[in-house]
C-alpha cells in the first residue's frame, strides 16, 4: 500500500513543498495530493499590483503540477481529524493521509475593529484584491484612498495605488513610525518617496473603526476614505486550532525545528499557519520568505524520515527584508540571519529590480515543482523500520 502524502494548500509553501516531496520519493510507493480552494496558484506577493489594474499570468495548478505524480484536488479544506488521520473538504470529500503537510496559510485580520468586516477592502487574496480593483477603478479623481497599517502589506499597497492613480488622495495610517522598524538610510529613502507620490502619512495613528467615508482614529479624530484598505495584520485560519493539535495563542500549529508537530508526529506545517524556529531558534516571521524555504525543509525532513535516512538539519535564515515602492522604486533591507535590521540598505530602481527578481524566483520555484533538484526517487523502508525511526 502507498504512504499517503496530503498537502493542504497550495501557496508558496505549500506547492513548494509538493513539488519538492515528488522530486525526493519514488512514485510507487508514495501518493501526495495536494489540496487547494482555488484552480490557480495565486501570487500573493503581487496581489496589490493585480488590485492596482496589473494582470497577472494565470497558473492552472493542474497544469503546473502535470506529469509530476502530484494529484492536485480542487476543494475547500473544512476539518482536519488529527485522530483518525482525515481531512474533510468540500469539493473532494474525506481524505485519509498518513503525513499531512498543513500550508494553509493566513488571511486578512480585523481583530475585532468595527466597520471594517462591513466597509474595508483587502489585498490578502485574489478575491479580495479583485474586488478592490474594480473599486478604485470606479472611484472619480480627487477620491480619498485610504491605507490601515504600516507594515510592508501596507507600504506596497499604499505606494502602488498612488503610482497608479496620481489622481487620488493617498493615505496611509500607521501605528507606529513609518518604517521604524528599518535602517535610518532605508527609513530616509521610505519617506522621500511617500513625498514623491503625495501620500499623507498619519503616524502613531490608531484605527478604531471603519464608517462610509471615513475612518475613526483613537479620540474620536477621522481621516476621510472613500475606499478603507484593511493590511493591520493577519491571522491563520481557524482549522488548526478546532483539531486536537497543540497550537499558539493565535493558532499557529507549534512545530520543532524539523517543521513537525510537536503533538502529532505525523502532522507537518509550514508557512503562516506553523509557529516555526529558524536556525537561530527564533520564530519564524509570516512570509514568502520563511514559508518557502521551510517547505523545503519539511519536504526533505518527511523524504529522510520515509527513506531511513539522517535528518538534515534546520538552517532557516533571513538575509533582507524587501519592499516595492510603486514599480520604479523600492528598499532593500539587509538582515541578519535572525531578522536583525543590518545598517546597510540598497534603495530606488537597484532594490525594485531585486525585489522583481525576488517575485520572479519564488513564482518560478512553483511553477516548475520538480525543477529545482536532481531526481532522487528514493524507496521507503518498511513499515516497521518506520515506527522505531525518531
Amino acid at each position: 500500500m502507498k504512504h499517503r502524502i496530503v498537502v493542504l494548500g497550495a501557496g508558496y509553501a505549500g506547492a513548494n513543498a509538493a513539488g519538492r516531496l515528488a522530486r525526493r520519493l519514488h512514485p510507487a510507493e508514495t501518493e501526495i495530493t495536494l489540496v487547494n480552494a482555488e484552480p490557480e496558484f495565486v501570487e500573493r506577493i503581487r496581489l496589490h499590483q493585480l488590485a492596482t489594474g496589473q494582470d497577472l499570468k494565470p497558473r492552472p495548478l493542474a497544469e503546473v503540477f502535470a506529469g509530476t505524480g502530484v494529484q492536485v484536488r480542487i476543494a475547500r479544506v473544512t476539518a482536519v481529524d488529527a485522530e483518525r488521520k482525515t481531512v474533510h473538504t468540500e469539493g473532494a470529500g474525506e481524505l485519509a493521509y498518513d503525513t499531512l503537510v498543513y500550508a494553509l496559510g493566513s488571511t486578512a485580520a480585523d481583530h475585532g475593529v468595527p466597520g471594517v468586516a462591513e466597509h474595508a477592502h483587502y489585498v490578502a487574496g485574489r478575491q479580495s484584491a479583485l474586488r478592490l480593483r474594480a473599486r478604485l477603478a470606479d472611484l472619480a479623481a480627487g477620491g480619498t484612498v485610504l491605507v490601515v497599517g504600516g507594515g510592508l502589506t501596507g507600504i506596497e499597497a499604499a505606494t502602488e495605488i498612488a503610482e497608479a492613480r496620481p489622481d487620488l488622495e493617498v493615505a496611509l495610517a500607521a501605528r507606529g513610525g513609518l518604517g521604524d522598524w528599518l535602517s535610518e538610510k532605508a527609513q530616509s529613502h521610505l519617506r522621500t518617496a511617500f513625498g514623491r507620490l503625495g501620500i499623507t502619512v498619519h503616524e502613531h495613528t490608531e484605527v478604531t473603526g471603519v464608517e462610509p467615508g471615513r475612518a475613526i482614529t483613537v479620540g474620536g479624530g477621522e481621516i476621510p476614505a472613500e475606499v478603507t484598505v484593511w493590511t493591520a495584520g493577519f491571522a491563520v485560519h481557524p482549522i488548526a486550532a478546532a483539531t486536537t493539535l497543540e497550537v499558539s495563542a493565535e493558532g499557529q500549529i507549534i512545530v520543532d525545528e524539523t517543521m513537525r508537530s510537536v503533538s502529532h508526529p505525523d502532522v507537518y506545517a509550514v508557512g503562516d499557519a506553523a509557529l516555526a524556529p529558524g536556525a537561530s531558534g527564533s520564530p519564524l516571521r509570516m512570509s514568502c520568505a520563511s514559508g518557502v524555504p521551510a517547505a523545503h525543509h519539511a519536504a526533505d525532513v518527511i523524504a529522510a524520515r520515509l527513506t531511513g535516512r539522517p535528518v538534515p538539519p534546520n538552517k532557516i535564515g533571513y538575509n533582507a527584508q524587501c519592499v516595492s515602492l510603486g514599480r520604479r522604486d523600492g528598499v532593500l533591507q539587509w538582515v541578519t540571519p535572525d531578522d536583525q535590521v543590518k545598517p546597510s540598505a540598497v534603495t530606488g530602481k537597484a532594490a525594485a529590480r531585486m525585489k522583481e527578481l525576488i517575485c520572479r524566483t519564488a513564482v518560478w520555484s512553483v511553477s516548475h515543482p520538480t525543477s529545482m533538484l536532481p531526481v532522487r526517487h528514493r524507496h521507503l523502508v518498511p513499515v516497521e523500520v518506520l515506527a522505531t525511526a525518531v
